[in-house]
């Protein structure tokens, strides 16, 4: 209980630490103001990005309202604002694809709970360490993808069901060209220059309102033959639905569970991400392991209410920061205001022209492709580009779900290398110095020591994990005979995995049927707790266990002695 306690009190959200430190009026006024600025420029977003996974845009606003006002007041940090992203544009498509809107739902829910469980177990500092490579490969293929699937409503083409996979969609457009509409391409093309034009000239003003504000004048006013969310979708309920749990059986919970990992995977990428950039920029510190139970949380509710996957959103968490928010009652509020703008205002959203989300859509594709990123990477170590190239090219052709699985496991396997690289065993007596100055400043450096004949010392660097467990074995087969002692040295050990500890004891029996008695030397405290746990202790004996090189001397003089 008293665990829990302490658990709670570290990871309390960041609105309630707000509220301890005294919420003010004039936090409130800047908040308010900031909340309504946040939710115009969501309103668009989380219609569109529903639109592009293949749900009704109804689900959007849902996931907008539900999530986003659960990951502000629950999160770790002050300024976060949740809400569908670009991120799940194609995982959600794949789903619904595969699995049917139930499946999608379903795996939503799992995806929730994984999170909620990362965050109890304090994995929120492990999530930040995907590798670079990985990230920007599958958000540069997330943004192709984004990009390529508005083809069809840029151009207003009549295509009935478009495929899943990025060469059915290109096969697709190459036999519809002769559906494009004239009316629908203006109208796209005048929205995505209007956006640069906002974001350079008028930085202050939400460039996609302006343009499905407009498109949608423009489309009544000129009565444009184009397709809009009311004649594609029907009419947008305006109250919220009742709450209920997703279709579920162990079948459907098993076919779906791969994409509720990767939903999982992605959300606390995204919004740690987003949360490290909302530090960046106003000074504060997040706290990443209760962001993860919030997440979980709001996907859980979005789940329940029938919405769709969310997390972090940077765009609009840098807008609220920028429109002064104070706490994370300003993303409360954006939720609040989307819940007012949906209840009273669902007969004029439905006049919205696709094309016009679609032509938000497009910028934000080009904002998530991650250009320059790529240019730098392209410079980095062949292994890091080799990750970048593989992980792009599967999300683009193959599934975003096996993309981030092979990258993860592909930087994995070369972290492996580079930390067998690092990590070595060397014979002391037989190294040769190169900065004789550096050495000579060292005072337990074996060229200090008086070794006695009959004892090897051995030393081993870095880390002790399975990539360098066999080295240890291979070093008595150097030896042209069996020695009486063989010091191992441990000071440069910070930590030791199973392997290592099991490679310690097969070499340890191997010293005691040849007659050799193995004394470790430099061990610290933790490392010694550990082999104790282990059982090694116990087997090589306490008396053979030394912190320092002197003692492991002497008790190499005894031994021979004995």
């Amino acid at each position: 209980m008293s665990l829990l306690k302490s658990f709670l009190t570290i990871e309390s959200p960041k609105s309630l630490q707000c509220w301890r430190e005294g919420y003010t009026r004039e936090a409130f006024f800047a908040d308010l103001s900031a909340g309504i600025t946040v939710a115009i420029v969501a309103l668009p977003l989380a219609m569109a990005f529903a639109i592009a996974s293949g749900a009704a845009p109804e689900q959007g606003l849902y996931t907008a309202i539900i999530a986003g006002f659960l990951i502000s007041a629950l999160g770790g940090s002050r300024h976060q604002i949740g809400g569908p992203t670009g991120a799940f544009v194609v995982i959600i498509y794949a789903v619904i694809m595969r699995h049917g809107y139930d499946g999608l739902l379903l795996a939503t829910f799992m995806a929730g709970i994984m999170l909620v469980l990362m965050g109890l177990f304090r994995l929120g500092t492990v999530i930040k360490f995907i590798p670079y490579p990985v990230t920007t490969g599958f958000t540069a293929g997330i943004a192709l993808i984004i990009f390529v699937s508005q083809i069809k409503d840029v151009f207003g083409m009549q295509i009935e069901t478009l495929p899943a996979d990025f060469i059915g969609k290109l096969t697709t457009y190459s036999q519809s060209l002769h559906t494009i509409s004239l009316e629908a391409t203006v109208l796209a093309i005048v929205g995505i220059l209007l956006i640069l034009a906002c974001r350079r000239y008028t930085p202050k003003i939400p460039g996609p309102i302006v343009v499905v504000i407009l498109g949608a004048v423009a489309v009544w006013l000129f009565q444009l033959p184009v397709e809009t969310i009311e004649s594609r979708f029907g009419a947008i309920p305006s109250t919220l639905p009742t709450p209920s749990l997703p279709v579920w059986s162990f079948e459907k919970i098993r076919a779906v569970f791969p994409d509720a990992l990767t939903i999982a995977l992605l959300a606390a990428i995204e919004s740690l991400l987003s949360a490290v950039v909302a530090d960046g920029m106003t000074g504060h510190r997040h706290k990443s392991n209760t962001e993860l139970i919030a997440q979980g949380i709001a996907n859980i509710a979005s789940a329940l209410f029938k919405g769709i996957p969310a997390t972090g959103a940077i765009a609009r968490t840098a807008t609220n920061i920028k429109s002064g928010a104070r706490t994370p009652v300003a993303g409360m509020l954006h939720a609040f205001f989307l819940l007012l703008i949906m209840l009273f205002l669902a007969p004029l959203i439905v006049k919205i022209p696709l094309a016009a989300l679609a032509a938000i859509l497009v910028v934000v594709a080009w904002n998530m492709s991650e250009i320059e990123s790529i240019k730098h990477l392209m410079k980095a170590p062949r292994s890091d580009v080799l990750v970048l190239v593989t992980t792009f090219a599967l999300t683009v052709l193959i599934d975003l779900t096996v993309a981030v699985q092979v990258g993860v496991l592909l930087a994995s396997l070369l972290f492996i290398k580079r930390i067998s690289e690092v990590s070595h065993i060397s014979r002391l007596e037989l190294q040769s110095y190169d900065n004789e100055q550096e050495n000579d400043a060292d005072p337990d450096d074996i060229r200090h020591k008086s070794i006695p004949d009959g004892v090897e010392v051995y030393e081993i660097n870095g880390p002790f994990f399975f990539g360098v467990a066999d080295r240890l074995g291979r070093t008595l087969d150097i030896l042209q005979k069996p020695t009486p002692v063989f010091i191992v040295r441990m000071r440069h050990v910070p930590v030791i995995d199973a392997t290592g500890m099991h490679a310690l004891e097969e070499f340890y029996e191997r010293c005691r049927r040849q007659g050799t008695q193995v004394v470790l030397s430099g061990v610290r405290p933790q490392l010694k707790k550990k082999l104790e746990r282990f059982g090694f202790i116990a087997q090589i004996g306490n008396e053979n266990v030394l912190d320092h090189i002197d003692r492991a001397l002497e008790r190499a003089h005894e031994l021979l002695r004995a």
